[in-house]
């Protein structure tokens, strides 16, 4: 039997979800910075295509109320735009000119 994470109609995108659907900053950038560019780049030319449907899914509900696999499906938006930084303007993980750059937050909104 196989679990999924990801609604069903976005099951073209499960196969990301246990490394992306992260549910902390902390964590997406740090798996950001662990995967090779080519695997960011994979991630983003699948996902960046079907962002505006996640959304409009994630949308059918309030945030109290969101399903489990919606969560999911947010936190696999969310490092949809950490990765989009990599692809689109440094072209590699790690930020440029940027020395030890860390991202550090004391509290992050939920989901």
């Amino acid at each position: 039997m196989t679990s999924t994470m990801l609604p069903p109609a976005f099951a073209d995108l499960e196969r990301f979800a246990v490394d992306w659907c992260l549910p902390t900053e902390a964590e997406r950038y740090a798996r950001r910075l662990a995967s090779p560019m080519q695997e960011l780049i994979d991630f983003y030319d699948a996902c960046f295509p079907r962002v505006e449907d996640a959304l409009s899914y994630c949308d059918k509900f309030s945030l109290e109320e969101l399903p489990e696999d919606a969560i999911h499906l947010l936190h696999l938006v969310y490092s949809l735009v950490m990765v989009a930084m990599a692809v689109e303007i440094f072209q590699q993980p790690k930020p440029v000119d940027s020395a030890d750059a860390e991202l550090a937050r004391v509290s992050a909104p939920w989901p």
